[in-house]
């Protein structure tokens, strides 16, 4: 089975999923990263490349499964994610993506504790430009062309989530 990592900076949760078995590309903007991946993750492919400019061409094939850990809520364009993935998967793959959790209890509860501002981290440079619901990930999802799109969440309190990871198919 062959999975893509988009955004896979330095390559760790590459290596990982390769560890598992399974054949692994991952692709980067950050130079430094992916120098990084090569040297240090030989069981994996790595390639520099923005994810505005991937293509199954410049890849040499298409995959099973794409997974975005975390990237998403770092692009000014997210459709264009969803976009690469679905010209990159077979046609029966599916997209893994996870992002902060943002919905409308944990937004409200940051607020009244007056961490709203820490939690959006605005003054880090390169940090997170977009902001996601459930309901917003499926709009994105759906407008591309996903279905049977489905959420699982990473935290200990309902509703507070701090991820969501959610996965959906071509």
């Amino acid at each position: 089975m062959s999975i893509l990592d988009l955004g896979c900076g330095n390559g760790s949760f590459s290596h990982i999923i390769a560890q598992a078995g399974y054949e692994v590309t991952g692709v980067d903007d950050s130079p430094s990263g992916i120098k990084f991946a090569q040297q240090t993750y030989s069981n994996c492919q790595f390639i520099q490349e923005s994810i505005y400019d991937i293509s199954p061409e410049k890849l040499g094939k298409k995959f099973d499964i794409i997974v975005a850990i975390d990237v998403i809520e770092h692009l000014f364009y997210p459709k264009e994610l969803a976009k690469v993935a679905k010209k990159c998967l077979n046609s029966d793959g599916y997209l893994i993506v996870t992002t902060p959790y943002h919905g409308y209890w944990k937004n409200l509860a940051l607020s009244i504790m007056g961490k709203w501002d820490q939690h959006l981290t605005v003054l880090w440079d390169g940090g997170h430009i977009k902001f996601f619901s459930i309901a917003t990930l499926t709009e994105l999802l759906k407008s591309q062309g996903f279905s049977n799109i489905n959420f699982k969440f990473a935290g200990r309190l309902p509703f507070l989530w701090k991820d969501m990871i959610c996965y959906s198919h071509i």
